[in-house]
């Protein structure tokens, strides 16, 4: 265990060597600890900013939805106009072409 920490040259013995693999242990752990609390972190992150860009995608998904059927609204009302305007064409022909008629047979 000495040697795997690089402590090759220290004497078991000595009460100092043991201090110094407790603390490296406890430095390591420490240290795996961060690691873990900053890998956990950053996976939270991602998670939220993934979860923040499917939000956006069904956001824009929506708009494009709510363009289309506005698009739709839009096109129908056009048509809808086209049929009145020539519907009302076909009227105003209509009774020039009865005046004139009337005109006609009352002339006679």
């Amino acid at each position: 265990m000495l040697c795997w920490l690089g402590l090759c040259g220290a004497r078991l013995p000595s009460p100092g060597a043991g201090l110094l693999v407790v603390v490296v242990m406890g430095v390591v752990m420490v240290v795996v600890m961060v690691v873990m609390g900053v890998v956990m972190v950053v996976v939270v992150v991602v998670m939220v900013m993934v979860v923040m860009v499917m939000v956006m995608v069904m956001v824009i998904v929506v708009l494009v939805v709510v363009v289309m059927v506005m698009l739709m609204v839009i096109v129908v009302l056009v048509v809808v106009v086209m049929v009145v305007i020539v519907v009302v064409v076909m009227v105003m022909v209509m009774v020039m072409v009865m005046v004139v008629m009337v005109c006609r047979y009352f002339e006679q």
